[in-house]
């Protein structure tokens, strides 16, 4: 066993005992200063895929980042071969404070939060309002997880050639909610892409939906083939030209400044990791009135105080309604 003196110093500490003989092994880790900047595109089987100024590159995690993982939408800062040449590999050494995350668990009993996408300004919850029918309480779930993690939501309605929106709409006027209406008809032809474009300019927007919604349809014309096989992003990760949503993937928008990232269709959505406080931040009209709830106050519950603040004429009592339906979502499971 080593031993050190009275007054060992900090390189005395860290540095190990290496039997095999080799150069010594040491706990202290490089800053790697020179890194460079790039944005994860996607993630597959360790395997992530990046935007280096215009190059894409492959890149694996470096050991010393430990079980930190880079997910879709991170800030990294990558070293090694960056020429995103053919059977090159960078390593990603850096992953950047994330300014918004959209997370996930499997269910609502499980603990293991995941991370689904990083910095999106923005959730695109689409859903039909036909064929396959609307599921309220799933887009209860994506608002909640947008709330909770920084976004701003916008409901992306499509086949209102087989059903009207009004109904849907009303549900979740006391939001405030940004909304489009498209039908199938505008989907073919790309009109569709044209009006949901309009709220997408200058950001980077995650979409979600279940399967059959037509969320990946509307992706594509968003992104057409041209567009990716121009910039290599796609051949780069999947070796073709359309992309199948098996993971997610960030891609330049087309005729705007800002990305789409499409995600795989989901059947649920778990909300065990939200903490009531936080999504309650994206009511600030009701925030004054919880200063006087107790403790860890769950916002619907006999002492909560924002009954008395809203009966007294401080907000709608609308929106304490749309709050207190949102965080119940919690508690219940989509299909109930």
């Amino acid at each position: 066993m080593r031993r050190y003196g009275k007054n060992p110093d900090e390189d005395d500490i860290r540095s190990r005992p290496n039997p095999k003989g080799n150069r010594p092994r040491t706990n202290i880790r490089p800053k790697h200063e020179d890194a460079s900047e790039g944005m994860v595109l996607t993630v597959d089987r360790g395997r992530i895929t990046c935007l280096v100024e215009d190059r894409v590159v492959l890149a694996m995690k470096a050991r010393e980042l430990g079980r930190k993982a880079a997910v879709v939408g991170d800030q990294v800062g990558l070293v090694g071969d960056l020429s995103g040449k053919k059977d090159t590999l960078a390593r990603i050494v850096r992953i950047e404070k994330r300014h918004s995350v959209l997370r996930r668990t499997a269910d609502d009993d499980d603990p293991y939060e995941r991370v689904v996408v990083a910095n999106a300004d923005q959730l695109a919850v689409v859903t039909a309002l036909a064929d396959p029918e609307p599921r309220p309480r799933l887009i209860d779930r994506c608002l909640v997880a947008a709330y909770d993690g920084g976004l701003e939501p916008l409901l992306v309605l499509t086949k209102s050639d087989l059903a009207s929106p009004d109904e849907l709409l009303e549900t979740y006027k006391a939001l405030g909610i940004r909304y489009v209406v498209t039908r199938r008809d505008e989907l073919a032809s790309g009109y569709a892409a044209g009006l949901v474009r309009e709220y997408l300019d200058g950001r980077v927007t995650a979409f979600v939906g279940h399967s059959g919604v037509g969320k990946t349809t509307l992706v594509n014309a968003l992104v057409p083939e041209d567009r990716r096989r121009t910039t290599g992003l796609v051949n780069a990760v999947t070796g073709r030209g359309r992309h199948t949503t098996t993971s997610a993937l960030a891609l330049p928008l087309e005729k705007a400044d800002g990305w789409v990232i499409d995600t795989p269709g989901i059947r649920s959505f778990g909300l065990h990791h939200v903490d009531p406080s936080r999504v309650i931040l994206a009511f600030p009209d009701l925030v004054p009135g919880t200063e006087g709830c107790p403790r860890a106050c769950s916002h619907d519950e006999p002492d909560c105080a924002l009954d008395a603040w809203v009966a007294e004429g401080h907000a709608d009592p609308a929106r304490l309604y749309s709050l207190r339906r949102l965080l119940a979502t919690r508690e219940r499971r989509e299909g109930d």
